[in-house]
């Protein structure tokens, strides 16, 4: 068993969690998905990677967490300009869309 780690609750519900895990005798931080007390799949990061993680996290909590606008420095807004109307950008929750961090892996060959 682990030495610590921590455990979240999904927005579905229905006993979904997700379940962190470090072991340092591995080298590595461990992210399971459990449905109720069976363990749906599991992903071991090595602890370098673990500052990516946080740096994405923090920079998903600042994007997630309105500042409130200072009377003070309000910016006169920008005039509007006509043109074509734009959509907004699906979110990445909406579309699941992560190419833009994606890095391109090769296969490893397997060897039976």
């Amino acid at each position: 068993m682990p030495s610590f780690g921590d455990l979240f609750a999904d927005l579905r519900g229905e006993d979904r969690t997700l379940r962190v895990s470090y072991h340092p005798d591995r080298g590595a931080v461990v992210l399971s998905l459990w449905s109720g007390t069976i363990c749906r799949g599991s992903f071991r990061m090595p602890t370098d990677d673990v500052d990516r993680l946080l740096a994405l996290l923090t920079d998903v909590r600042r994007a997630a967490t309105p500042t409130p606008p200072d009377a003070d420095d309000a910016a006169p807004e920008p005039a509007a300009v006509e043109g074509p109307a734009e959509e907004p950008a699906p979110s990445v929750e909406r579309t699941g869309d992560i190419s833009a961090h994606r890095v391109a892996l090769l296969p490893t060959p397997r060897v039976a």
